[in-house]
């Protein structure tokens, strides 16, 4: 009896909540469509292939950050960091890549303030076109990617693709640019990552000389190091030293 009552006792409760058929008769519901029509004028066409470009440039978004700004050699400098100390997964991936984004964000603000005077503030005012306004926005990128690219890797890319010796920077492709660019922040990082070694190496062979001599074969040497390294890590303040080098390394 109690159910039949709690039932009846719903039932009435849905009824007053919910809308009567007059009413939803009266209320329209909005419909969404998607569909593919044919143009009727080049002005359609336009703004169709506008939308395109821009689908397509919001999906290479993550690409276009990674390879033209300094985010390549930050974050395999702290990468190496971590395989140095022999964390394992300390710190996170995630700490390692907010890190790294935020430090490129610091570094990368004096261009993109630039783009931002130049090329944004003048089209979103309507005082110059698209196209004007993307080889403005280039231009500040441009010219910080050949402020930290080597001769020698820019003139590999020039040479593979079979055009002619630029005379000036103005006449360097950005498609030869851009891989110049990021093989140049590898070898750099790699300096880095080398240089980084070299202590935390030699605590490993202090350890495992100690440990043999000592005739502790059977004790993994890396499972006494890692707290002599960590100790060193911190005494010396290494990531504010890292951070430091890695700033230097833009100025």
């Amino acid at each position: 009896m109690k159910s039949l009552v709690r039932a009846v006792l719903l039932l009435g409760v849905i009824s007053l909540i919910l809308p009567s058929d007059a009413v939803m008769a009266q209320t329209p519901v909005p419909r969404f469509t998607f569909g593919i029509d044919a143009a009727e004028s080049p002005q359609e066409v336009a703004v169709s292939l506008q939308v395109l470009f821009l689908l397509t440039v919001l999906s290479l978004a993550p690409a276009i950050l990674v390879m033209t700004t300094s985010f390549t050699r930050i974050i395999v400098v702290l990468s190496f960091v971590r395989s140095a100390l022999a964390t394992n997964q300390m710190p996170p991936n995630q700490v390692l890549i907010g890190l790294a984004l935020f430090m490129t964000f610091f570094v990368m603000a004096p261009t993109w303030n630039a783009v931002n005077e130049s090329a944004l503030k003048p089209y979103l005012a309507q005082e110059i076109s698209q196209e004007e306004a993307l080889a403005r926005a280039m231009e500040p990128v441009r010219e910080f990617m050949f402020k930290h690219t080597r001769e020698r890797d820019l003139a590999l890319f020039i040479e593979m693709s079979g055009g002619e010796r630029p005379n000036d920077e103005s006449e360097v492709e950005t498609a030869a640019l851009i891989p110049a660019f990021i093989i140049s922040e590898l070898k750099s990082a790699f300096q880095m990552g080398f240089v980084l070694f070299i202590p935390f190496i030699v605590i490993d062979m202090i350890v495992a000389s100690t440990l043999m001599s000592m005739g502790m074969l059977m004790l993994p040497p890396a499972m006494i190091s890692l707290p002599f390294k960590i100790l060193l890590f911190v005494l010396v303040d290494g990531w504010h030293l890292i951070s430091r080098s890695l700033l230097l390394g833009y100025q």
